[in-house]
């Protein structure tokens, strides 16, 4: 494509050269740059684009987009100035895949805890409906049947709309995907138009990044903020900050809860360790997972699945016969009777409401084993406040790592011991894989053992070695060293 169709949509400020040079492939990669190329020169934490423009023209680079032009700019070469780099690139990348947003219905899931689930639950229960869908999420992503590796929650621009350029062209007729915090404030999605969006709550997390929680707050709000009239805006009125998402979004409002009046209500009938019976819309609906948090995350599929236009009778017996997703209150049970659930609660709030489902379900006499680590060069502040939780929510905590990468593990874990008041009971087990046997060991026939923290992860980070680590094969290896 020309350079000048590229920049419909976008404001330069310059543009020093032809815009009409032919473009062949977008990066932001130098290293990735090669003739015919355009290369965005992004500003970020770690690094800056600016300083490898040279190296990327060196390569073939045909145009460069940046927020100042070097100080050599060579004959040849095209360079558009912008106010913002990061949206210039979601704007271009999407006009360079032909719009793929606008071929199928995009719709974003955002906050702090359900992104996933959510997310995840939309493809199944689409596809169970005999539609053709993609995914994005930290899972993995895919093109209607095709897994594809997940790298980030919200990949950046270019990947972005590669992906929805591939569901597109393969006749999806939805993409469902979790909208991070991060995303939004990078203007990953600039460029995309959504069909619709989800709030699912938020809760302290990220604020290594966003600093504050106003900050964070008003990342997801942004998302909201962006999307069109003729989208649908669905948000949980039972969390505070529900109203608060949606309060200057064009898209229409429809509400959810738990707790009182909306447009969507659910109430929890009963619940088992196999999973609860709910009335949603005045239906009875038994589904195979539990907890509060999935009955919001059920409920928001349901409001969501409606609002696209899907019969309520077919999505309730679509919904009946979803799966609970990898790494989320997954059930593995020993044997001898021992019940080991892997989750990826790694926030407070997240953690809180598993271990409140699990002894909300237990029986007396059953003990409640909770391993969990908080991971390195991440918001500290949570540390001491799940170290908490976990040693009052259970018979016996076990504090130990969940990739440290480069922070000192006995650091982390120090930090964690500040949240234990005395005469709570916990162990310090620096090693995971130690951790989770130790608990296990302990555990008597009808206990249960919480392994929270990774979920789907299969790695373990420590230091700049990232090697395989997956729970579900540690609590299996647990179990047969019980025999």
């Amino acid at each position: 494509m020309k350079l000048e169709d590229l920049l419909q949509g976008v404001e330069p400020l310059r543009i020093a050269g032809d815009a009409g040079v032919e473009i062949e492939a977008l990066t932001f990669d130098s290293r990735k740059a090669e003739r015919g190329s355009l290369f965005f020169a992004l500003e970020g934490e770690q690094s800056d684009g600016h300083d490898y423009i040279g190296a990327a023209v060196e390569r073939g680079a045909a145009a460069v987009v940046c927020q100042r032009l070097p100080q050599e700019c060579l004959p040849g070469v095209t360079y558009v100035v912008t106010a913002d780099s990061h949206e210039a690139m979601g704007r271009m990348a999407s006009a360079f895949y032909g719009y793929p947003s606008r071929r199928l219905k995009l719709v974003g899931v955002t906050g702090t805890n359900g992104k996933t689930t959510t997310a995840t639950l939309l493809y199944d229960l689409f596809r169970g409906l005999g539609y053709k869908a993609g995914l994005i999420s930290t899972v993995v992503y895919r093109i209607d049947t095709e897994r594809v590796e997940s790298t980030h929650t919200t990949p950046d621009a270019l990947t972005l709309n590669r992906l929805l350029a591939q569901m597109a062209d393969r006749g999806c007729d939805y993409c469902f995907m979790e909208v991070s915090s991060h995303s939004v404030v990078q203007r990953r999605i600039a460029g995309l138009e959504f069909a619709g969006g989800i709030f699912t709550n938020i809760t302290h997390d990220h604020l290594d990044y966003h600093k504050t929680f106003a900050e964070y707050i008003r990342a997801k709000k942004l998302f909201f903020d962006g999307l069109p009239a003729g989208a649908f805006a669905l948000t949980n009125i039972d969390d505070r900050n529900g109203r608060v998402m949606v309060q200057n979004t064009a898209a229409r409002v429809s509400t959810l809860s738990l707790c009182g009046a909306a447009d969507f209500r659910c109430r929890i009938v009963e619940m088992h360790l196999e999973g609860m019976e709910l009335r949603v819309d005045g239906r009875e609906l038994w589904v195979g997972f539990l907890g509060r948090f999935n009955a919001y995350n059920t409920l928001s599929v349901y409001a969501a699945a409606v609002l696209l236009g899907a019969d309520r009778e077919e999505v309730l017996r679509g919904i009946s016969a979803l799966r609970a997703v990898s790494g989320r209150f997954e059930a593995i049970r020993s044997p001898k009777g021992v019940t080991a659930i892997v989750d990826y609660a790694h926030t407070p709030d997240a953690l809180q409401n598993v271990i409140d489902t699990i002894n909300e379900i237990r029986r007396p006499g059953q003990k409640l084993y909770v391993v969990v680590g908080c991971g390195g060069n991440r918001d500290a502040t949570k540390r001491p406040v799940m170290a908490a939780i976990a040693a009052a929510g259970g018979d016996l905590a076990v504090f130990t790592s969940d990739n440290p990468r480069k922070e000192d593990p006995d650091r982390i874990l120090a930090q964690m011991r500040e949240g234990v008041t005395e005469g709570e009971r916990y162990l310090v087990i620096r090693d995971r894989r130690e951790a989770i046997r130790t608990a296990v060991a302990m555990a008597a026939p009808g206990d249960i053992v919480l392994v929270a923290g990774k979920g789907h992860e299969n790695y373990q980070i420590i230091g700049e070695c990232k090697s395989h680590f997956d729970d579900h094969e540690e609590v299996a290896e647990a179990f047969k060293i019980m025999l």
